[in-house]
């Protein structure tokens, strides 16, 4: 049975109340609900991780090599300044898709940058709750 690692980073502990008319009303926990539900159906293991500090989320990836057969990480505000969770990723070479809940290409100018897209497999934004879900059906194939 494949294993998708979910990481989210900084602030996504406040999904629901946080900006709701950027991020929507979901909170995280409603989304791995969504998550763990759709991960019986396509007959994977997920695991969801949650963190606002990147030498947490770097120790996760660098801890995932022989484990997970995929990761879909939302790294927040790391993906625009984070080179030491680029180079994880890079490491362990585990397929990834970088996934956004808004889409960060109409939002300010420095959040257009991703030093996580180099090294994904693809990159899913603007779709909210969906980008996650689309990332783990694909990675379950």
């Amino acid at each position: 049975m494949k294993k998708i690692l979910i990481i989210n980073g900084p602030n996504l502990n406040l999904l629901g109340t946080r900006e709701p008319e950027v991020y929507g009303k979901l909170t995280l926990n409603e989304i791995e609900t969504e998550l763990k539900n759709l991960a019986k159906e396509l007959k994977v293991e997920i695991e969801c991780f949650q963190s606002n500090h990147e030498g947490e989320i770097v120790d996760k990836i660098c801890n995932a090599q022989n484990i997970f057969d995929g990761i879909v990480i939302n790294p927040a505000a790391y993906t625009h300044t984070s080179v030491a969770i680029r180079d994880a990723l890079a490491a362990v070479r585990i397929p990834t898709i970088e996934v956004h809940i808004s889409n960060v290409y109409s939002r300010d100018e420095f959040r257009h940058n991703s030093f996580i897209a180099p090294v994904s497999v693809g990159q899913i934004s603007g779709l909210g709750i969906k980008g996650y879900l689309f990332a783990l059906q694909y990675l379950s194939k």
